[in-house]
């Protein structure tokens, strides 16, 4: 058995439902598969001394989860004040509209057709609620649309599937792109190095308690596969289909499709970057 703490991002071990800092409260969806890891990461936000909370990401849209979510909240006594969602994909935001409905609440997001309300979501915005403070942090790579909560308070950030709890993310081609992504992760670099950021609150998977070293490791990811299709390539390995059956070719064939979304943003980085010379 591999000790969590020599695992990047070092990611807690136990259950995943439940707290996981002061102001962070975990409720897992029940939608586990190949692609969510344990399933949807539904957060609830809220000052210790508050009565609201605000929800990050309600998930699916399965009614026990959503009722599940807001008896969460009210147990602990907070009523929630509002919605946000890191990005449009449907495990975390198919369940947002009916979450809205069952909690009377805003949803705010960077997509326009996400939201209900008046108000999205932008870079360098400020979210406020019962005391509790939140940091808007532009993301895009896996979507166009992904964005991370920074959580100052906590030393914490909620990354959507930017960065997972366990495993790497998938670069959604050709909504998603490579240049983009690198360019996010090195602003979440940023802010552990300079923001003080420990802990990332991810939207699959455990809670990592060493984020710089998650980030680092993505970014040493991306850049080892980044290098395996480069050679791929110049091996003869034209096709998007092609590339993965031999860079991935030791990763469960079940994942091959996604994989192949971020090999075809993979090779697209490549070409605009003149690294490759790829066929019409």
């Amino acid at each position: 058995m591999t000790d969590a703490a020599a695992l990047p991002g070092q990611p807690r071990g136990g259950v995943l439902s439940g707290p996981a800092t002061a102001r962070a409260v975990n409720v897992l969806a029940p939608n586990a598969s190949a692609m969510t890891l344990d399933g949807t990461n539904t957060w609830i936000l809220a000052e210790s001394d508050s009565d609201l909370a605000v929800v990050v990401d309600p998930g699916p849209l399965d009614d026990i989860h959503l009722r599940h979510v807001i008896d969460t909240a009210e147990r602990a006594g907070r009523r929630v004040a509002l919605t946000l969602l890191t990005h449009g994909h449907p495990d975390h935001a198919e369940g947002a509209a009916r979450f809205a409905e069952l909690t009377r609440t805003n949803v705010r997001a960077l997509d326009p057709a996400l939201r209900l309300g008046d108000e999205g979501l932008e870079a360098g915005d400020v979210i406020a609620v019962g005391g509790l403070e939140l940091r808007v942090v532009p993301t895009p790579g896996h979507t166009a649309d992904s964005l991370c909560f920074h959580l100052p308070a906590d030393r914490a950030v909620l990354t959507g599937d930017t960065v997972l709890g366990r495993g790497t993310t998938v670069v959604a081609h050709p909504d998603g792109r490579l240049g983009d992504y690198l360019d996010s992760l090195r602003r979440l670099r940023s802010l552990t190095a300079d923001d003080g950021v420990h802990t990332v609150l991810p939207g699959h998977g455990p809670v990592l308690d060493d984020a710089q070293g998650a980030v680092e490791y993505y970014l040493a990811h991306r850049a080892h596969r980044l290098a395996q299709v480069e050679t791929a390539v110049e091996d003869g390995y034209r096709t998007p289909a092609e590339v993965v059956a031999h860079v991935y070719a030791d990763v469960d064939r079940s994942l091959w499709p996604a994989a192949e979304l971020s090999v075809r943003a993979q090779l697209e980085y490549l070409g605009e970057h003149g690294i490759v010379e790829l066929p019409e």
